[in-house]
């Protein structure tokens, strides 16, 4: 490996509601993932988390101006792409000669706005990157290939200024191809989230369902790609036994989808002895009693399942495919083997009435779920939802940094709706859900958490005029979970 520093990774500061309110900071999985590839071939690599270090722009270019790299990366999420670009800037005011690279979700389906938006940033990376950020560390360590030769990017033109865009990169046919993530380049003890998140993993990519407001399948593709059960449980032998980490998470988006894999998972695990627990997700129809006791024999603790709405005349808006009754017979397979059982929710979705919102904090809590969270309809870049709205002309605020999930966005006026109901629903759904007194006796734990979490985010900033600090940061003495 080369002795100087030839690429620095940035993970930017989140200002996400409910990640702030819980102290609840992962380590940058994706950026882990570029490190690797790039090691692979041999370069250096330096990942800067300030989601974690909160050094601030300034301090960060300092930094970047001693390491003198000939690249710099940053991701953005759409609630981070200010706050990435902020980075940049400062960047390339004191190094104009590092080539300044941006990549993630948000500026995959807007990188001429983005491009357009800072005259500090030179690549647009769109899609899987580990490939495209190898090739762009060739360009700009060893002055090969020509950047107009790699696939999948939109670059500034340095002779014209002109925005070039670049032929579609492939999506990566070979997961197990891709390096285990890089997590020695990150301080895994410095993470206040859980071990369960420390220790995450990605299995499959890809997604073949038409959910309106998801943008997964865009971006990772509509074919399912998975990596095979040995590779899968390699990764996870190596967090066990290198990084002593036994709580796994499971972030794909369809883990489950293809049942015969996902049980050959649970097969090499018990076959390997791992002594781990681990937290997977999965769509309430993929699932059976059969695999979940399988799954359970192996490590699995806690289901996710994304059910969204408990109006059956939402789902269908939402083109999610699903039924209540399949969401009931999931929850109750996963509570038949002794599974704990998150279950998350959309309020606010355009179509959705007062009535389908009651509809849905009913159901939430009729499910009894071990754990229930809630969000508002939020209709980020890329996802069908976004584009509809945009050409109806009902999206209120294009403000990034308030793309949190919790903050209505949307012109609700003109829908029937009003955005201080929206919200008045989301903290209802959260009290009734965690007040019950048969779930506090069972969560004393997770109640008081999640209770932290509604008064930080929506109760004390009405009563203290948004500036609640003050107010809640002693509630328990300190602000971490997950």
């Amino acid at each position: 490996m080369n002795k100087n520093v030839d690429v620095v990774l940035i993970n930017p500061y989140d200002e996400n509601a409910v990640k702030n309110a819980l102290g609840f900071i992962t380590p940058p999985l994706n950026l882990m993932y570029l490190a690797s590839s790039l090691e692979a071939e041999s370069y250096s690599v330096k990942i800067i988390d300030d989601d974690l270090l909160q050094q601030g722009y300034e301090e960060v270019a300092t930094q970047i101006k001693k390491i003198n790299p000939p690249m710099v990366g940053v991701t953005a999420g759409t609630s981070t792409i200010k706050s990435a670009l902020k980075y940049l800037e400062k960047i390339k005011k004191i190094s104009p000669n590092v080539l300044t690279v941006i990549g993630g979700p948000h500026t995959t389906f807007m990188p001429y706005e983005t491009l357009k938006g800072s005259k500090y940033l030179d690549v647009v990376v769109m899609g899987e990157g580990e490939e495209t950020i190898v090739e762009l560390a060739d360009h700009a360590i060893k002055n090969n290939p020509d950047i107009n030769d790699i696939r999948g990017i939109v670059y500034r033109d340095p002779t014209n200024g002109k925005l070039k865009t670049t032929e579609k990169r492939p999506l990566i046919k070979d997961l197990d191809s891709i390096p285990f993530p890089a997590r020695h380049l990150v301080p895994f003890s410095d993470y206040d989230a859980t071990q369960d998140q420390t220790g995450g993993i990605i299995t499959s990519r890809g997604c073949v369902y038409n959910c309106t407001y998801c943008s997964s399948s865009l971006i990772m593709g509509k074919k399912f790609r998975s990596r095979s059960p040995k590779n899968v449980v390699d990764e996870i032998e190596e967090l066990v036994d290198t990084y002593h980490i036994n709580d796994i998470g499971f972030m794909d988006d369809t883990f489950m989808l293809n049942k015969k894999r996902a049980g050959e998972i649970a097969d090499e695990l018990r076959v390997r002895d791992l002594d781990i627990s681990f937290v997977a997700s999965s769509r309430v129809d993929r699932v059976d009693k059969d695999l979940l006791k399988n799954l359970k024999s192996s490590g699995l603790q806690t289901i996710y399942y994304g059910v969204e709405s408990g109006s059956q005349r939402v789902l269908d808006l939402m083109k999610k495919g699903i039924t209540l009754k399949n969401v009931e017979d999931a929850v109750g397979a996963a509570k038949d083997v002794n599974l704990d059982v998150l279950t998350s929710f959309i309020l606010g979705y355009p179509g959705e009435t007062e009535d389908d919102m009651n509809k849905t904090i009913d159901f939430s809590t009729k499910l009894d779920s071990d754990y229930c969270q809630y969000s508002i309809l939020t209709p980020f870049p890329g996802t069908p939802i976004y584009n509809d709205l945009i050409e109806k002309n009902l999206i209120d605020n294009e403000e990034w940094n308030k793309y949190t999930v919790l903050k209505p966005i949307l012109k609700y006026s003109e829908i029937g709706l009003s955005k201080k109901m929206v919200e008045r629903k989301l903290a209802k759904a959260y009290l009734k859900f965690y007040t019950r007194p048969t779930y506090l006796l069972k969560h004393r734990y997770m109640i008081k958490v999640m209770l932290q979490t509604v008064m930080r985010s929506f109760i004390l900033p009405k009563l203290t005029g948004g500036n609640a600090k003050g107010w809640y940061q002693n509630l328990d003495g300190d602000n971490s979970s997950k």
